[in-house]
């Protein structure tokens, strides 16, 4: 409680209205597959376009090489082709692929730098890193103290253990900081000869020897300026290269002589003297085979966090509500998804079928596997243009789905079903379904995608696969989510607050508020706020052991709005009698 100690007028600001709840997002996606290049442990990227995903990722991937695995950069492409704004990428790689670098594998060269590439993959093999000599600090000295000490004109920049370069405008003599400060430099070994100069247009120059990194790798370019060997520098390598997004880099202190006095590039170089510049190719990348791949290295693995991977890796993630794998069929796979996406409850799993299931017994024997409201399915197959073979292609259809969704969410808003939607960029189907066919796999949850005469390719099912009536529909599981996630970001403030009677009609505003308005927007059923939705709190909901143990009850009903899945003219003829 405030004080008051002197006379005087005092303004203090209160909360008594409840606070404004704001919805959460509905249509952030996340993807995992195979890619060319990008992390595979840590937290998924997230990606805003496709010239995003490209520089972050990589192009497409070779159908021969990766045959069924190769589906992600096509998935994103047409997720954002399909309305989609913003997904989240993580990437997944064989267990037999390899980072590029400078020292071959088994090598027992004596290199002073390691240089990784950031992540397995061929796409290092491409990388060239070039080192230019270049200098910190320059200073004249002024005067010569006992014991190798030199009083100079600025000692800033010189730190203990730098090798430094004294010029005198014939010849250059290399040499070692023991310490610096105030303007007096002590080095390892005696400088000979007069070094004196106090012109103001020095001749005889003391300067640090440090280097320039530019790395290279296609149109990406990194430079990093006046970088050093020294450990205990500020800028010493280790802690300037960490902010690289191409290689990593580590000084071998085993293979570095701390005896011998020469410039940084020369010692990295292996002795060789290096005027303008020494260049660095790195080799041994390589992309792994699809071979190699299995269920674990999609499923991930957590190692605690911001050392995941895989599925496990989206555990860290907050913002996806819609997730998908494209391509990736696996049934240990894509069970895993789906009790990730019943674990978090925040978000809904795009299931893929296998193309070669084309026949309704087959799609339904896929189909039974799964029994999740958090989970929907689509078939067949898209045929889309390929710009990596230059001819048409089938992908699979998750990555659309998922741009289609978005889409829906941004036009319509969650409740709507993402159902009778056109799917862009595509111009046909695997297999083309009839009506008869439908009928059999639309009651089952296997939302189907068909082509109608001068309507295009729509998505046509809008159903989960969940045995459970409550929750067979796509955008009712995704309203709920919504719901949800909206009400447990926005009451935060109510934490710890006294648990009376105050604060439960603050909540109860709060809520009221914002059900209120989604049932504006359409999302729920009824002529008044009344018939679409209740809201209890107090001494209903909550018992005296309840609030002794630091409990807020709140039961909240909503009636939602259900898709016209089935839409009935009865039609019959009308006669004079009547």
């Amino acid at each position: 409680m405030a004080e008051y100690l002197s006379p005087g007028v005092y303004v203090e600001e209160f909360d008594s209205g409840g606070q404004p709840l704001e919805g959460s997002s509905t249509s952030t996606a996340g993807f995992i597959g195979l890619a060319q290049r990008g992390a595979i442990q840590g937290l998924p990227e997230l990606i805003t376009s496709f010239a995003d995903f490209r520089r972050l990722y990589g192009s497409y991937l070779s159908e021969n090489e990766f045959g069924e695995y190769r589906f992600l950069a096509y998935a994103v492409e047409h997720f954002f082709i399909n309305g989609g704004s913003r997904c989240y990428v993580m990437r997944v790689a064989p267990p037999n692929a390899k980072s590029a670098s400078n020292v071959s594998e088994g090598s027992e060269g004596g290199a002073v730098l390691h240089i990784t590439a950031k992540n397995p993959g061929a796409w290092g093999n491409q990388i060239r890193i070039v080192l230019e000599p270049d200098s910190k600090a320059k200073t004249q000295i002024y005067d010569v103290l006992e014991g190798n000490t030199y009083r100079v004109k600025n000692s800033a920049g010189f730190n203990a253990g730098d090798v430094v370069s004294f010029i005198d405008g014939e010849s250059v003599v290399y040499n070692r900081v023991v310490s610096a400060q105030d303007n007096e430099i002590k080095l390892k070994n005696a400088l000979e000869g007069d070094v004196v100069d106090q012109n103001l247009l020095p001749e005889k120059i003391l300067a640090t020897s440090e280097f320039n990194i530019h790395v290279f790798y296609g149109d990406e370019a990194e430079t990093f300026e006046k970088v050093s060997l020294n450990i205990s520098a500020p800028n010493y390598i280790d802690k300037v290269l960490a902010r690289s997004a191409i290689v990593n880099v580590s000084v071998q202190a085993d293979h570095l002589d701390q005896e011998s006095i020469l410039p940084p590039v020369q010692v990295i170089s292996g002795g060789e003297a290096v005027l303008l510049s020494y260049q660095i190719t790195l080799s041994g990348g390589s992309d792994g085979s699809a071979g190699q791949l299995s269920a674990a290295d999609y499923n991930g693995e957590d190692l605690g966090p911001g050392k995941r991977s895989g599925i496990q890796a989206f555990i860290d993630n907050e913002e996806v509500s819609i997730i998908a794998a494209p391509g990736i069929t696996d049934p240990n796979v894509q069970l895993t998804l789906v009790a990730h996406c019943e674990n978090v409850k925040s978000r809904i799993a795009v299931l893929d079928i296998p193309r070669d299931k084309t026949k309704v017994a087959d799609v339904l024997t896929h189909r039974n596997i799964f029994d999740s409201s958090y989970a929907a399915m689509y078939h067949p197959w898209l045929q889309v243009f390929d710009p990596l073979d230059k001819r048409n292609i089938y992908i699979p259809p998750s990555g659309s789905v998922v741009g289609v969704f978005s889409r829906s969410d941004q036009t319509r808003g969650v409740h709507k079903a993402p159902a009778n939607e056109v799917i862009r960029g595509t111009v046909g189907l695997d297999v083309q379904y009839n009506k008869g066919e439908q009928d059999i796999l639309n009651p089952k949850g296997v939302n189907l995608i068909r082509t109608f005469t001068g309507q295009g390719i729509r998505v046509w099912g809008a159903r989960t696969c969940s045995s459970n009536t409550l929750w067979k529909y796509v955008n009712v599981r995704r309203l709920f989510i919504f719901l949800e996630e909206s009400i447990k970001n926005g009451t935060n403030w109510v934490v710890f607050e006294p648990n009376d009677e105050q604060l439960w009609a603050r909540v109860h505003r709060t809520i009221d508020a914002f059900l209120t308005r989604v049932w504006r927007d359409g999302a729920l059923m009824g002529s008044s706020p009344s018939e679409a939705f209740y809201i209890n709190i107090g001494r209903s909901t909550m018992t005296q052991d309840d609030i002794d143990n630091g409990r807020l009850i709140c039961v909240i009903g909503v009636a939602p709005v259900k898709p016209a899945e089935f839409v009935i003219f009865r039609i019959t003829q009308k006669t004079n009698e009547e």
